[in-house]
């Protein structure tokens, strides 16, 4: 085999499938253009067409459902090196859910080329109807035909600024078609019209392609218009994001040996991630490596949060908590989020609020009023009495960290500290 971006010659869709024929042409004019397989950055979506990622040998993403677009525009943003491109593969499916975001590239003029693979419906999901459906044409959710005009993804990449748009039929040889596209500086789309072997001819017997495009009033063509494609420093707002990070400093000594996991939970709104950023900051303070990682629910302000921190002697390469060695929980809701871990642990530690049921576990309990100091900040005592109950931190390093930041008129540090004094 002489093609140098695809790892086989059979390609993993239906027979008669259009997209065998857009990812073979696609490769041939990428070799006509002399680029190589590592020059080549291939995001595809969710759809029929995404299954091409293991026969390539480029770089390929694989993106969520009408996300393709969006991973592009970021990889087009933080690639440096001209001399890559980056195509995406959507299908008509993806195109529908992911219509802004293909917006927004052709507006900002992002440079990438987008390949639209429109079989007219959603081929991996069933043979529904599309949002680039043409009128008349049936699908298993429009028997009697589709009733509705689809979008022209064309026209709308025009309006929006794209400067180079086409549409053309998936039939024989459109190479050269694809090359003039990928050569393109900035945003260019091109729309290939197929038809599905799996639901569209059965659909739509007797019906050939040029006839279903010709009648959907779209034409074929081409649209170009003179623009500059986004440079990198168009929004940009500074060279270096971690150079704003602040610096923690060793201070404080630690006399943990070992790694330990830790899971903070309690109800929203209640410091939790603040608690655990502060823990986080003192460990490395202490000279520790820390990995920290929040989560709550969508809507938020409502529910449970949890952070779940590793902490280690030694670089963390692989952040992951199953079961924790140890656990604080402050509330119901972190208790209920967190009720089948603290079941499954067999050792370490458990400190839950004396207000709440002990679950069932083989951790050993230390059960303590961390809501004496009010609901709000029952996780920042808690992370307190956790460095009083463990010495794997101290409290004064907690404390500089408060103060570092500036928390230390906006925590009730007063009464955190009588509240500690009273703990045996």
């Amino acid at each position: 085999m002489n093609n140098l971006f695809l790892n086989t010659e059979i390609l993993p869709y239906c027979k008669g499938c259009g997209h065998d024929l857009i990812a073979k042409n696609t490769t041939k004019a990428l070799g006509k253009l002399n680029y190589e397989p590592l020059d080549i950055i291939v995001v595809t979506d969710i759809g029929c067409h995404g299954i091409i990622d293991k026969a390539l040998n480029t770089h390929t993403v694989h993106g969520l459902h009408g996300r393709s677009a969006a991973l592009a525009s970021g990889i087009s943003f933080g690639t440096d090196n001209p001399d890559k491109k980056i195509i995406v593969f959507i299908g008509d499916g993806g195109a529908t859910i992911g219509l802004q975001h293909i917006m927004e590239a052709s507006r900002l003029n992002v440079n990438m080329t987008l390949v639209v693979h429109n079989n007219y419906l959603y081929g991996m999901t069933g043979g529904q109807t599309s949002g680039l459906t043409p009128v008349g044409f049936h699908t298993t959710t429009s028997h009697e035909g589709n009733q509705f005009s689809g979008y022209d993804i064309c026209a709308l990449a025009r309006t929006a600024g794209a400067p180079y748009v086409s549409r053309i039929t998936g039939i024989g040889d459109i190479s050269d078609q694809l090359a003039v596209a990928f050569s393109n500086k900035g945003f260019s789309l091109v729309e290939i019209l197929e038809i599905c072997p799996s639901y569209g001819v059965k659909l739509n017997p007797k019906r050939k392609l040029q006839e279903i495009a010709a009648s959907s009033g779209k034409p074929l063509g081409e649209w170009t218009q003179h623009r500059e494609p986004f440079e990198k420093h168009q929004g940009k707002k500074t060279d270096d994001l971690l150079g704003e990070v602040r610096e923690i400093k060793k201070v404080f000594q630690s006399y943990l040996k070992t790694t330990v996991s830790l899971v903070i939970s309690g109800s929203a709104g209640e410091g939790v991630q603040l608690a655990a950023g502060l823990i986080s900051k003192a460990c490395v303070s202490s000279g520790l490596c820390v990995t920290q990682k929040g989560s709550y629910p969508v809507t938020v302000g409502v529910g449970f949060s949890t952070s779940e921190i590793n902490i280690s002697t030694q670089p963390i390469d692989f952040h992951g908590i199953n079961v924790p060695d140890m656990a604080i929980i402050t509330s119901e809701d972190g208790l209920a989020h967190n009720r089948k871990r603290i079941e499954s642990m067999t050792n370490g530690k458990l400190m839950i609020d004396s207000s709440l049921e002990v679950p069932k576990t083989g951790a050993d309990v230390i059960q303590h009023d961390f809501r004496t100091v009010g609901a709000r900040n029952a996780a920042i005592f808690a992370v307190f009495f956790f460095a009083l109950k463990t010495g794997i931190i101290s409290s004064e390093a907690i404390l500089k960290v408060i103060e570092e930041e500036g928390k230390t008129d906006k925590l009730p540090l007063p009464k955190i500290k009588e509240a500690l004094a009273k703990v045996k």
